[in-house]
């Protein structure tokens, strides 16, 4: 008989008495079958396909400091966009500090589609330049806007099995921090938003997700900066938005039913009786964990028109204490802050509550964790997975992963329990996980936030340099980490998304020497390309995943 140690005897009671069961008696690779029916059908409503490659059929890698993507043997890289690379046509050029990415087949294909890709923030040293004495020029604040926001690129493999970008391509095109978008929802036109019905540009743009109508959405995280520098009302920028990338006259749109703060991401589900449920973390510390169900529900048959869900419904914090999901309604908030004039002041409508949502979910009970990152909803068991990346001043150094177990597995329900899925530290091998994403084994691929400033030094050394790591959720290995890839210096690995058939793992590599003096004193010079005179933030794709 295996004996199984304390922390895989916690992580089992999660998964229910068939799986516990079945590890007691050494059997527990068999637990997929065991103890979950909906595998398969789960499997294939969120991949299309029954079999796929990935998983863990590789050799773990070393933490390396090298100014390099390390990844184990067998597998490559190919670099298909970096910034400054012209994608399309009209000579629009791919944005910088590249972050999610997310793979939308053209006519079921695997080997051709069009990769949506966040670019979060821009650079002094590399992009604009530094400001004229307090602020920055016209021509800097454009192209600091610019190069923030999304680009749409089209995306193939060639004969040979490489990577590459289609400039030719009629659906590329960036949408950035000058693009027109629409308000929708409670917020729209509200005096908290000074009167705005349509407002100017998407940028601070971090993580995302895909609504079940093939679009995509963005999330504006640290938005502060940049509104501040271009001069613009910081209460248009903080939301959730959504864009079409095959369709140009959709018109992009931010849906303030969805709250404002500084959003990661955005996983979108459905409830089990067909409403659309949104779960995002607000990337800060001492911030809560939100979902969003709708008011109506998912019809596949009204396509992109179901993007109206997101304007109506109900925004819930989580209170981990209680287990329960606190909706923030005007009512509630309102009856919180009855002893407090100048709160009483400040929340006087929905569009009030939405608009400061942070202040509003701390007033009703809300948790305060520690940076919740990206939030994910795993599509075997439904249960939500949380990178709570680091808080130091809770002397949470290296971060967490959490789970959310839902009452009844219904995404819809107001109770919850939750455990500790994986926590960081030199036990683990990981420290501060940011990024989630599922393959169809039921392994979670998490990539790693070290500040740059930080890595290699004091309690980070034995990490090395930012990474990728396959944690299973299922079987005897539950919550063990195994490192798949490491990356160039001062850089982190963000936004995994695989292609349908998971030959390919999306990666954007962002922010590499970024701790650079100056251009003549670089930290690292990746992706070491010909011609390069300075390290380039770009998206790559790794291949070699095996049957």
């Amino acid at each position: 008989m295996e004996q199984i140690n304390r922390r895989k005897f916690l992580t089992y009671v999660g998964t229910g008495v068939t799986a516990l069961g079945v590890a007691s008696t050494g059997l527990g690779a068999f637990v997929p079958k065991a103890s979950a029916a909906g595998d398969v059908k789960a499997s294939s409503h969120l991949f299309g396909f029954k079999k796929k490659v990935s998983g863990l059929k590789f050799s773990p890698i070393e933490p390396s400091t090298k100014d390099e993507l390390i990844l184990p043997k067998g597998y490559k890289y190919d670099v298909i966009a970096a910034y400054g690379d012209k994608i399309n046509k009209k000579g629009d050029t791919f944005g910088f500090n590249n972050d999610f990415t997310m793979f939308f087949p053209i006519n079921g294909s695997n080997e051709r589609g069009l990769l949506w890709v966040n670019h979060e923030y821009s650079s002094e040293l590399f992009v604009h330049g530094k400001k004229q004495g307090d602020t920055y020029t016209k021509q800097q604040i454009e192209k600091l806007l610019y190069t923030q926001g999304g680009s749409i690129i089209e995306v193939y493999r060639d004969e040979n099995g490489i990577w590459k970008m289609d400039t030719t391509s009629k659906y590329a095109r960036r949408i950035t921090g000058l693009t027109p978008f629409n308000l929708t929802g409670p917020a729209k036109g509200s005096k908290t938003v000074s009167g705005a019905t349509n407002v100017q540009g998407t940028f601070a743009n971090c993580s995302g997700g895909m609504t079940p109508w093939n679009t995509v959405l963005s999330a504006e995280e640290n938005y502060e900066r940049t509104a501040n520098d271009a001069g613009l009302d910081a209460t248009h920028y903080g939301w959730i938005i959504e864009v079409d990338p095959f369709n140009e006259k959709f018109m992009p749109r931010k849906h303030t039913a969805l709250g404002r703060f500084n959003h990661e991401n955005a996983a979108v589900s459905t409830t089990n009786d067909g409403r659309l449920v949104v779960y995002m973390g607000d990337d800060k510390k001492n911030a809560c964990v939100y979902k969003f169900i709708s008011k109506n529900k998912y019809v596949e048959s009204r396509g992109a028109a179901n993007s109206d869900l997101l304007e109506e419904g109900t925004l819930y914090v989580a209170n981990m204490k209680s287990g329960k999901w606190v909706a923030l309604t005007l009512e509630a908030v309102r009856k919180a802050a009855e002893k407090n004039a100048d709160l009483l002041d400040k929340f006087k409508t929905q569009a009030d509550v939405l608009v400061y949502t942070h202040e509003a979910a701390l007033l009703v009970g809300g948790t305060p964790t520690d940076r919740p990152e990206d939030v994910e909803v795993s599509p075997f068991d439904k249960t939500v997975f949380i990178a709570h990346t680091n808080n130091d001043s809770h002397g949470n150094i290296h971060g967490h992963i959490t789970r959310f177990i839902e009452e009844n597995d219904d995404l819809g329900s107001l109770t919850f329990d939750f455990q500790i899925f994986a926590a960081g530290g030199s036990q683990s091998g990981f420290s501060a996980p940011d990024n989630l994403t599922f393959d169809s084994e039921g392994n979670l691929w998490t990539v790693t936030d070290m500040s740059s400033s930080a890595m290699n030094k004091g309690v980070f050394t034995s990490f090395g340099n930012n990474g990728v790591f396959v944690i299973p959720t299922i079987g005897v290995e539950q919550g063990e980490a195994y490192q798949f890839a490491s990356g160039p210096i001062d850089s982190e690995i963000t936004g995994p998304c695989f292609t349908p058939d998971e030959t390919a793992l999306f990666v954007a590599v962002q922010h590499p020497g970024e701790n650079s003096k100056d251009l003549n004193n670089l930290t690292s010079k990746w992706p070491h390309r010909a011609g390069d005179t300075m390290p380039r933030p770009a998206v790559v794709a790794i291949t070699g995943f095996k049957y």
